[in-house]
């Protein structure tokens, strides 16, 4: 096993596979056609705009020969011709450029990216989109990221690797796991790619999606990701590295964002996260990981909301600021994590071990990373082995078992997976 220090960090392109459409910002089409490759990197978070347009499902035809059942919905969802008519009359109207679009079906709505008309800006955009009804939706697109430090070169150690993750010594994961592995859980993991060759991960990523591109080696090579996946779902008695904090649950990836260059954070938007957050309404997932944040957003606010009441248990990294309100950590339901600190936690907030984190890196390596996304992981991580003892457990009540049984510790007060395991199965 090998220790990796670099943060290797790469520039993504995006190549949109989901029944919705995506074309480049040159590239001329009607709304709602088969689309070429966009590139997420190309497009302008301080200039683009979102827009929703109402789609409703086309009703089927019924002709001769037709079963008693009737015709099931079709398996694709596109533009439907209301919302492709509708477009091209705005289009026309407004001149913008098409830079990528979907279809949101859970919400009935098809969205595009656009660049509004030389000379015209997005601000004076935004006004005149919002005075028109034919439009659902028109935000900003807006920019997120991922909430780990920067590195520092760790400390090197020669004990077994386990015994130096203190998350999972801090939080008694081993005694919990007595009771709980997380067996017959899912976890789904918005983030980055994920090395879903790593030998500590091997098995444990059961389902992947790339919206961000094409590129399974880029995927491969993602840190923040391969991190927080570690975390969760380390696969345990293996002799292999490390134990994740639910080494039974399974995981499902979703790469919503990517590096913008050496140097620098991982970075998503407006566009991939929706994409995440709507593939992840199709799914049987109960948990959701989301260790990244930015500003509010209605777009993925209705999303993260619909998730939320079909009894998603949601957690995320509050943001290094400290400030609640933004995406995700705004969204009333979501369970809230910051890094276990000596101050008080803002109400609700739960405090877990987020310095100097040990886990599995892109290639087959560990490595120490702190800020309150891995924080949040572990979170997640006891979550999942609540829910394998406790299925119907919901939002409020894991939020309530996980603050009552946090403990004192000599960071300050913080989650512990034995005690809420114990608290449970009271």
């Amino acid at each position: 096993m090998k220790f990796r220090h670099a943060w290797a960090l790469v520039l993504a392109v995006l190549a949109l596979g989901l029944a919705g459409c995506a074309s480049t910002r040159t590239a001329t089409r009607a709304p709602g056609d088969p689309v070429a490759t966009t590139s997420v990197a190309s497009m302008d978070s301080g200039r683009d705009i979102v827009l929703a347009v109402a789609n409703p499902l086309d009703p089927p035809p019924m002709h001769a020969g037709s079963s008693l059942l009737g015709y099931a919905a079709p398996a694709h969802y596109g533009a439907g011709r209301r919302a492709a008519s509708t477009l091209t009359d705005l289009q026309q109207l407004y001149g913008w450029t098409e830079v990528a679009g979907w279809p949101i079906k859970a919400l009935k709505l098809y969205c595009i990216v656009l660049q509004p008309p030389p000379g015209t800006s997005r601000e004076a955009m935004l006004q005149a989109l919002a005075k028109d009804q034919r439009v659902a939706l028109a935000e900003p697109l807006h920019e997120y990221a991922t909430y780990a430090d920067q590195a520092t070169q760790p400390q090197r150690y020669n004990d077994p690797y386990a015994d130096l993750q203190r998350g999972f010594v801090e939080t008694d994961a081993a005694l919990a796991h007595s009771t709980s592995q997380g067996r017959d859980t899912r976890v789904a993991v918005v983030d980055t790619g994920v090395d879903v060759a790593h030998p500590d991960l091997k098995g444990r990523v059961l389902a992947t999606q790339n919206l961000v591109n094409d590129d399974a080696r880029a995927f491969r090579d993602d840190r923040h990701g391969t991190e927080v996946a570690g975390i969760i779902a380390a696969t345990a008695n293996n002799r292999q590295g490390i134990v994740g904090i639910a080494p039974d649950a399974a995981l499902s990836v979703y790469k919503a964002c990517w590096y913008a260059g050496a140097g620098a954070g991982a970075r998503c938007n407006s566009f991939t996260l929706a994409k995440a957050l709507a593939a992840i309404i199709d799914t049987d997932a109960r948990v959701i990981n989301l260790s990244l944040g930015g500003p509010a957003d209605p777009l993925l606010g209705q999303l993260l909301g619909q998730l939320l009441e079909e009894g998603r248990i949601v957690v995320t990294a509050l943001p290094p600021s400290g400030n609640l309100g933004g995406f995700p950590d705004g969204t009333p339901g979501v369970l809230v994590v910051r890094t276990t600190a000596d101050t008080p936690a803002p109400a609700g907030v739960l405090s877990a071990p987020g310095h100097d984190i040990l886990s599995t890196e892109p290639g087959g390596g560990y490595d120490f990373s702190s800020g309150s996304s891995m924080a949040a992981a572990h979170v997640s991580g006891i979550v999942a082995l609540l829910l394998s003892l406790d299925p119907h457990l919901s939002a409020q009540s894991v939020h309530r078992i996980l603050l009552d049984s946090s403990k004192r510790t000599p960071d300050g007060l913080q989650v512990d997976a034995a005690a809420a395991v114990a608290r449970l199965r009271r």
